[in-house]
């Protein structure tokens, strides 16, 4: 069985993880988590397990990844992006290590997942680690924009985690601009493959623009019948990628997609339930309550 390590039990190991203090506007619940780290605090070895956020490292120093059957000898200085649904170890072989990483949880990661780019992103494999090795310039550009983050996350500045997305946007564009030279990937396994047209294929659905807008791919068989894959085989590839079903995965996005409308639209309840695919609104307010633990109404006030 392999172990599934939270954000909350990273800040209970990390020596030097102080979470974020909840500032007076509640951006920071609105915003989803996240946080920056330098690397100088690390452990030299962490066992092999699942994250529960995803974390995109800049490694000044030298050692060994090993996720799958996939092993890479960081030698030099890199850039890595590690997925949530990918299990890995890591071994430091530095005596100092230096750099920085931040770390982030799926409700940051949706208010960016919109765009063209992060679907070339290195951020949206699902079953693999990128790992691109960096020149000194580029090593300097990157310092630079961890070391902006560190400051703004500190900041009280109200928008302060729009402007956050906006360096992790830098750093994905860097990594975009090297990955058709420099990214190190193993063979798309067909769970992988399936797994990632699922998860473009549910992108492409978002933004809802109106309420006359309504999903055209609503439940697990409607994704199966598009990607020609019966059910069974759309599940079990889910679940040996992500270890969530496709139901857990479209409920999940529909819950966050109902929070943006309800706090963003003037909609009613009833134009959000029937844009979300629910036949009746009484339908949409059982499982949002039973999700969230509230009304869609009292969640809008």
């Amino acid at each position: 069985m392999i172990i599934s390590e939270s954000i909350e039990d990273f800040y209970k190991s990390h020596p030097a993880a102080k979470p974020i203090p909840v500032d007076p506007y509640h951006a920071y619940q609105q915003q989803g988590h996240f946080n920056v780290f330098s690397r100088k605090f690390c452990n030299r070895y962490n066992a092999y397990s699942r994250r529960d956020y995803y974390k995109i490292s800049l490694i000044l120093g030298k050692g060994k990844l090993l996720y799958g059957d996939t092993e890479i000898e960081i030698d030099r200085n890199a850039l890595v992006f590690f997925n949530r649904n990918v299990p890995y170890s890591w071994e430091t072989f530095s005596e100092n290590q230096s750099g920085y990483f931040c770390l982030f949880n799926d409700e940051f990661l949706n208010g960016m997942n919109h765009t063209k780019i992060f679907m070339d992103s290195p951020v949206s494999k699902i079953d693999t680690i990128p790992v691109f090795f960096i020149t000194e310039q580029q090593e300097k550009y990157l310092v630079d924009i961890y070391q902006k983050m560190s400051v703004e996350v500190e900041s009280s500045y109200i928008h302060k985690y729009e402007l956050i997305k906006n360096y992790v946007n830098l750093i994905i564009h860097e990594a975009v601009k090297m990955q058709s030279s420099q990214i190190h990937d193993t063979h798309i396994s067909g769970s992988g493959r399936i797994a990632s047209y699922f998860v473009e294929l549910m992108n492409r659905q978002f933004p809802i623009d109106s309420p006359e807008h309504k999903l055209q791919l609503r439940t697990a068989k409607d994704y199966a019948q598009r990607l020609s894959v019966h059910i069974n085989h759309l599940n079990r590839a889910l679940k040996e990628v992500t270890g969530k079903t496709t139901t857990e995965h479209i409920t999940e996005r529909l819950i966050h997609e109902s929070k943006i409308l309800l706090k963003n639209s003037n909609w009613s309840i009833s134009e959000i339930a029937y844009c979300l695919g629910f036949e009746y609104p009484e339908y949409f307010n059982n499982l949002f309550k039973k999700q969230t633990g509230m009304t869609p109404n009292s969640f809008r006030k």
